[in-house]
């Protein structure tokens, strides 16, 4: 943690979403998160940038060399961290006892090495508990942010 902040990490809808106009009220929230998570303890994981990457292109929502440069403006804005030997023996434990996809699975184990207390996603189980990563949903039923999630991008 630094100081009084928590460490915490995105999935990658919200990148998605972040770039997705069609999004409606999740477009201009997960635009908020990003910004804000910038200049918070927030890491990515490659992981997450690769499959922004693969999803936006495939999906026709982002010209190929914009979804790069994105993804890279991403690598210089954030700390970013890769999975390990030891993050993928993680997820295939967790994967195999049925705890998580393979993938999410990853993605839980690297953000957790990587110090992260919080993953936000809508993917994922909100307040399921992996070892100490907390899953949270940062919609609220509203449109707008949750409370943690506010809490997190130090907007209270």
């Amino acid at each position: 943690m630094n100081g009084d902040s928590e460490r915490f990490s995105l999935d990658t809808n919200l990148l998605v979403y972040s770039v997705d106009s069609s999004a409606g009220c999740r477009h201009l929230t997960a635009i908020e998160i990003v910004d804000r998570a910038t200049e918070c303890d927030c890491y990515l994981t490659v992981q997450v940038l690769s499959e922004f990457y693969v999803v936006v292109t495939r999906k026709g929502m982002v010209r190929p060399s914009d979804a790069a440069a994105q993804a890279e403006n991403w690598l210089d804005a954030f700390r970013c961290i890769a999975a390990s030997a030891n993050a993928l023996r993680s997820a295939l434990s967790d994967a195999t006892a049925g705890r998580a996809s393979y993938w999410d699975a990853l993605l839980v184990a690297t953000a957790r090495e990587a110090g992260c207390t919080v993953l936000l996603t809508e993917d994922m189980g909100d307040g399921q508990d992996f070892g100490g990563l907390r899953i949270h949903n940062p919609f609220s039923p509203s449109g707008g942010l949750s409370s943690l999630a506010r809490r997190l991008l130090r907007l209270d």
